[in-house]
């Protein structure tokens, strides 16, 4: 029986704990910061000074978990001044500036917890007896990361581990992550030749190769036409702007640390590479007068954005810093909104269910009342927003949780979560119910009285940015796109040079269909011929020797050297392009 999560999570923070002590019997002069339980584990981050610790002392520091947890049998609870609490770390001045945050620059008490002789500074949540719970982990990986997440402040040392109930949750769990070492987008995407991110470039900054375009292109083909099915109309916009379009926004001040810095021109002017396509979809709506029978109006856009992540957050095409967005806005009456969101999200799951991704579940995005420099101050736009957020998800049948202190600074928002057959979760779209925008731009339409009102904004992209979206489905897929997306449809293998001829008229009439075909023409064997087209995924192989010559017909193999036997030409680009007609597998 799985943990709950509340139990599981104080399971993971008791063990960051110990591996907190370990760390310090095995290397006393190093610093401690922080450990935090996380999504699937726990970490802990050190500052070991001149010590190096890399993923080979992992081994060292698990055994000595394992000795020093049978005396861990129980956590109790100290309340310090803050100079106690100073005096008990020494000089550490990480600890030290945690102190004086939670003890209010010294006027409050701060909590520590001890077990099996070692103390931290801790706000609580933990097990019983960690001797007992605490049987299932495993230390996993070291990494660079700043302290507090700023590249202002000291590279520190983090140690990532995992632990679960039972050993069974804990070898199951690490089978999934040597599927997702194997399925990993980055080393993926290099093998297939789909990306590369050059330095000479900058991080964060994809390029696409011939074959990624393909999946790209592919990708956007196919929702333009979805899109313009369910309504909508298609919009370009520059990706840049001037500051103070970002100003109106909001976006300055509120997202400034997320963008990148002003272009000054020298007449004056001040431009932003944009982070975000709704102003310049505001300024599309404001250009002509409209009434409430010209709502609700969706406008779409393949929108490129840019935001200045850390580069610390980087990670593939997973994080970037430049990315092309599946964006609309849709303006409509209040009354249009929930019908129109709901709309949203069932396309949403048109596309997650043509794409073969079957697991996802909605995360509603709440402002946190207590941080109001984060957010507009309009109490009563905040919970009509939420309102109608919430109304519009009763109408699907798709589960939802909720995290408070994550909405945009505008709005509360939805993200959709989907999991890749790995196991990896991603939030892959944003979408919000927005009440705040359409005054800030002063838009407006005539209502039936013929009074002037505020349009209701929507914010949606379903398929997210081409760089997350893709780094997905290559995990999702393995890289065995399915036929419709993957760069190369058909692979041609001729055995020998006399049987190239027939292999390129073969190529030619598949790609009369609209197929994509490559010939292996080079100087290998056939098995090694056939080889690469396996390592490459390729959905179909044609292999051409002597008696396809004689007979006028093919060998196929399909995807897993599924033997399909001999077709003519004829047959099997008839039945490719139905495949590829109906996106099937």
């Amino acid at each position: 029986m799985k943990t709950d999560a509340n139990a599981l999570n104080n399971l993971r923070h008791s063990c960051a704990h110990l591996l907190a002590a370990a760390v310090m019997e095995l290397y006393p002069q190093a610093k401690r910061t922080i450990g935090p339980a996380i999504a699937n584990g726990f970490y802990y981050d050190f500052d070991f000074g001149k010590d190096k610790v890399a993923e080979s002392d992992l081994p060292k520091i698990e055994a000595k978990m394992r000795e020093l947890l049978p005396n861990w049998t129980g956590f109790s609870k100290k309340m310090l001044t803050a100079n106690e609490a100073k005096k008990a770390y020494g000089d550490n001045p990480y600890k030290d500036e945690l102190i004086e945050e939670f003890s209010k620059n010294g006027k409050e008490k701060v909590s520590f917890y001890e077990s099996g002789g070692f103390a931290d500074l801790c706000k609580g949540g933990h097990v019983d007896n960690p001797s007992k719970a605490i049987r299932a982990f495993k230390l996993l990986s070291v990494a660079g990361a700043y302290w507090r997440g700023s590249e202002q402040n000291p590279m520190l040392t983090r140690i990532y581990g995992t632990v679960f109930s039972s050993q069974k949750e804990l070898d199951e769990y690490l089978k999934q992550l040597e599927l997702a070492k194997v399925n990993d987008h980055r080393l993926l995407g290099q093998k297939l030749q789909l990306f590369i991110i050059s330095d000479a470039v900058g991080p964060g900054l994809p390029l696409w190769l011939p074959k990624g375009q393909i999946i790209k292109d592919n990708l956007e083909t196919w929702a333009k036409k979805v899109e313009a099915d369910w309504g909508y109309q298609r919009v370009t916009t520059p990706s840049i702007g001037k500051s103070k379009l970002y100003e109106t926004s909001g976006h300055l001040p509120y997202y400034a640390n997320d963008m990148y810095p002003p272009m000054k021109l020298k007449d004056g002017e001040e431009y932003r590479l944009k982070p975000m396509n709704c102003p310049h979809h505001h300024q599309i709506y404001a250009a002509a007068p409209k009434s409430y029978k010209d709502l609700p109006l969706r406008l779409a856009e393949y929108g490129t954005c840019y935001r200045y992540e850390a580069s610390g957050e980087l990670f593939g095409l997973m994080r970037v810093r430049g990315f092309t967005q599946n964006d609309a806005h849709i303006y409509c009456t209040q009354d249009q909104a929930v019908d129109e969101f709901v709309a949203v999200m069932k396309l949403h799951e048109f596309f997650y269910k043509t794409l073969g991704i079957t697991k996802y579940h909605l995360e509603l995005a709440l402002r946190d009342p207590k941080k109001k420099d984060k957010y507009h101050g309009d109490k009563a736009m905040w919970e009509k927003a939420e309102d109608l957020m919430r109304e519009s998800v009763k109408k699907v049948d798709i589960p939802m949780v909720e995290d408070q202190g994550s909405a945009a600074f505008y709005g509360p928002k939805i993200d959709f979560v989907i999991e890749s057959s790995i196991g990896r979760e991603f939030a892959i779209s944003t979408n919000q119910i927005d009440l705040f925008m359409g005054g800030r731009f002063k838009l407006k339409y005539t209502d039936s009285a013929g009074k002037e009102a505020t349009p209701v904004i929507i914010h949606r992209a379903p398929l997210g940015s081409h760089e997350r979206f893709i780094g997905f489905l290559i995990e999702h897929y393995g890289g065995a796109f399915p036929t419709w997306l993957h760069p190369v449809q058909v692979a041609i293998v001729p055995i020998g040079d006399k049987h190239l001829p027939y292999a390129k008229s073969i190529a030619q009439k598949l790609k009369e269909q609209g197929i994509r075909v490559e010939i292996d023409a080079a100087d290998h064997t056939m098995q090694a011929k056939v080889r690469t087209a396996e390592e490459q995924k390729v959905p179909y192989l044609i292999i051409i020797g002597d008696k396809e010559v004689k007979a006028k017909n093919i060998s196929v193999r399909g995807r897993g050297r599924k033997d399909l036997g001999t077709m003519t030409v004829n047959d099997f680009s008839a039945k490719l392009v139905k495949e590829i007609e109906e996106k099937n597998e």
